[in-house]
């Protein structure tokens, strides 16, 4: 059954459920304006490794934040135009509230909100998760050196020039059973790509496995593998 927060109830629910998250965690909410212990808690799931998506939709990302999520690879941000949901998730709770993600350890504000127990109302909390999930499908993820992530390709094989296919590093991932922060770390570290003021690049190395930078005029950059690569 749902339980009714007020505002101190959410501020404490809601860094609880950020506290917990040991498989993944949603955070949407229209401003993505971080405090000081909202960092501590999402560089927290970062060291754990956590998979964390924030979806944000009212303004673009500050310099401060930008700067600070640069060192947070599996933290990823996604822009949803017309964003005016406040839901946050992990594997187990599900909160619908009034705050706003910049909000959180304020008081000076009367917010309300529900917070629904997948344990208790499997069926609510799926259906919040669906929902989260969409906003996330619908949304354009943003690479924390600010280019966009190409969604389209993610979601495709490209062509090599002999005709093969060869897969995006996020696909590539999947096919290996990771998350595709954890793939690039591994690049990075066996000298497929090398990273340089917050950006990645494909060595001679990566280039002689058979890896290729492509441009998206619409996206940005992204990386191809042949489909039997190994790092």
């Amino acid at each position: 059954m749902a339980k009714f927060l007020n505002t101190s109830a959410t501020n404490y629910f809601l860094e609880e459920l950020i506290k917990e998250a040991r498989d993944r965690l949603i955070l949407i909410s229209p401003f993505l304006k971080l405090n000081d212990r909202m960092k501590e808690l999402l560089a927290d799931k970062n060291r754990l490794k956590i998979d964390v998506r924030v979806v944000y939709g009212k303004s673009e990302l500050q310099p401060e934040e930008v700067s600070w999520l640069k060192e947070l690879p599996y933290v990823r941000t996604s822009f949803c135009k017309n964003l005016h949901a406040k839901c946050y998730l992990n594997e187990e709770l599900c909160i619908i509230t009034s705050l706003n993600l910049y909000e959180f350890s304020q008081v000076n504000n009367n917010e309300m909100g529900v917070l629904i127990r997948r344990s208790e109302d499997a069926e609510l909390y799926r259906d919040a998760y669906e929902e989260a999930q969409r906003l996330i499908r619908i949304s354009d993820e943003v690479r924390i050196s600010m280019e966009r992530v190409p969604q389209q390709a993610d979601e495709s094989k490209g062509d090599d020039e002999d005709g093969g296919a060869k897969l995006t590093s996020s696909k590539l991932a999947q096919k290996l059973g990771l998350k595709t922060p954890a793939l690039i770390e591994q690049l990075v570290e066996s000298g497929f790509l090398e990273q340089r003021d917050g950006k990645h690049y494909l060595t001679t190395q990566g280039k002689d496995a058979g890896g290729e930078f492509r441009m998206s005029p619409k996206f940005g950059p992204y990386f191809l593998w042949p489909e039997t690569f190994r790092p």
